[in-house]
C-alpha cells in the first residue's frame, strides 16, 4: 500500500479533527463513506472530552482497525479480542514515540511542555495504521 501520511495530515490542515483526519484517510479499504466516517468521527477530536482523553489520532486509527477487522458477527461476536491488540499495538507504539496517548499529555497543558502537534499525532496514528494494515 503506498503511504497516505501526509494526505491524512492535509486533511487535518484543513479543519478535519485528528480523528478525521486519519480514519476518512482509509475509507475506501474498509468499505464506509467520508462523509459517514466523518460524522462517525467528529466526537473524537480533541481528546475526547476536551482534551482529557485518549488522542483523537489514536482513536480514529482504532476505527479503521475495528472496521478492517471485525467479523460483524452479531449473534456471537468473536473478532473483538484480536481487534483489540491492533488497537493496542497502535497505542503502545504511539506512547513509545510520545511518552503519552492522552491529548491533554501532549498538548502541554498543565506542563507548559507540548511534547506533540496534533499534525504530528496524525502522522505518527497513521504511520503506525499502515503498518498494522499491511501486516
Amino acid at each position: 500500500m503506498e503511504t497516505r501520511v501526509e494526505s491524512a495530515v492535509e486533511k487535518k490542515n484543513k479543519g478535519y479533527n485528528c480523528a478525521q483526519a486519519v480514519a476518512c484517510n482509509y475509507c475506501d479499504l474498509v468499505g464506509i463513506d467520508e462523509e459517514t466516517m466523518f460524522r462517525l468521527t467528529e466526537a473524537l477530536g480533541v481528546g475526547m472530552g476536551n482534551m482529557e482523553g485518549t488522542c483523537g489520532a489514536i482513536a480514529g486509527a482504532c476505527i479503521v482497525l475495528g472496521l478492517k477487522n471485525s467479523t460483524g458477527n452479531l449473534e456471537q461476536p468473536n473478532s473483538k479480542g484480536a481487534t483489540g491488540k491492533l488497537a493496542r499495538k497502535v497505542m503502545e507504539q504511539f506512547k513509545e514515540r510520545n511518552s503519552s496517548v492522552t491529548c491533554k499529555e501532549l498538548k502541554g497543558v498543565g506542563t507548559g511542555v507540548m511534547l506533540r502537534s496534533c499534525p504530528d499525532c496524525v502522522r505518527d496514528a497513521s504511520e503506525f495504521l499502515e503498518k498494522l494494515l499491511e501486516e
